[in-house]
């Protein structure tokens, strides 16, 4: 499959996700970040378990499925709710945006990388774009909520690597149910204890639990895992941006937000760094790196 289409097909999951915004604030209970994060992991995993029959076999595995499950999906997405619940949409997906300049460092920290600065530089436009898109006038600046964000993008940063550099000789689709449960498995008992049970839920919100967990988690991280593991990490994480592109959009789109021009600058600037993050030739290797 040629270069493109893997970009194509990895954009396509982050476009998506611009969609979890507007479906948490228009089809679900609010109040229930913890739970609605559980909602969405665990059932879409346990599905994904019947259907590929398969567990992780080693102690070792074990306990890095249940670390990525964490980063990627548990932290990850009860950070996401609690900044979809307290921020405008687009202010919410556009601050987790800080992202790939947090995995061009972590990997430098940790896996000791060269530093690019052209790679820092995409990144350093894509979060111009963010500004831009956060300095609307109907944006409102929750900090509890601008905090999440940040730290649901540090926690997918960190998962990102980590998935790259640790590839079980499983199917996608199988190492994707074992995140999500184990992802689901860890929210379950935080959710029981810190919120309160839901109210009876509507076909509504049925729908929109339906939507985020088969489409906006199982089929989605097929996508961004297939991605992660072909395409290098500075690259594939620049790719999110084109989550807050989509958030915005849906909100001018659907719910008739206000698009001010500085927006459209910031949209502009978000695409530039995209296509400046396929350009840099980011050679971030953790392939090779000891899976032991």
């Amino acid at each position: 499959m040629s270069r493109h289409l893997d970009l194509i097909l990895t954009a396509l999951a982050p476009a998506i996700w611009g969609s979890s915004y507007i479906i948490t604030t228009e089809l679900l209970p609010q109040g229930y970040p913890l739970t609605v994060a559980m909602l969405r992991a665990l059932p879409a995993g346990l599905l994904l378990i019947l259907v590929v029959r398969k567990l992780p076999e080693g102690m070792i595995w074990w306990g890095r499925v249940f670390l990525l499950g964490v980063l990627n999906f548990g932290f990850f997405w009860w950070m996401l709710f609690e900044a979809a619940y307290r921020l405008p949409g687009g202010v919410a997906a556009t601050v987790g945006a800080i992202q790939p300049l947090v995995v061009i460092f972590l990997a430098s920290a940790v896996l000791g990388q060269k530093l690019r600065i052209i790679s820092v530089v995409a990144a350093l436009v894509g979060i111009g774009g963010v500004a831009f898109l956060v300095l609307s006038g109907e944006a409102k600046f929750d900090m509890i909520g601008i905090l999440a964000a940040a730290a649901g993008a540090a926690s997918m940063a960190l998962g990102t690597i980590l998935t790259r550099k640790w590839q079980p000789p499983v199917s996608l689709l199988t190492f994707t149910s074992w995140q999500l449960v184990a992802g689901g498995l860890i929210l379950l008992p935080f959710s029981m204890i810190f919120e309160p049970a839901l109210p009876v839920l509507t076909v509504k919100n049925y729908a929109g639990l339906i939507y985020l967990g088969l489409i906006g988690a199982a089929f989605t991280y097929i996508l961004w895992f297939r991605g992660i593991s072909k395409i290098e990490p500075a690259k594939i994480s620049v790719l999110g941006f084109f989550s807050p592109a989509a958030a915005v959009l849906l909100g001018w789109g659907i719910l008739g937000q206000n698009l001010t021009t500085l927006q459209i600058v910031g949209l502009v600037f978000v695409i530039f760094s995209v296509w400046l993050g396929q350009q840099s030739g980011f050679r971030i290797n953790l392939l090779n790196k000891s899976t032991a």
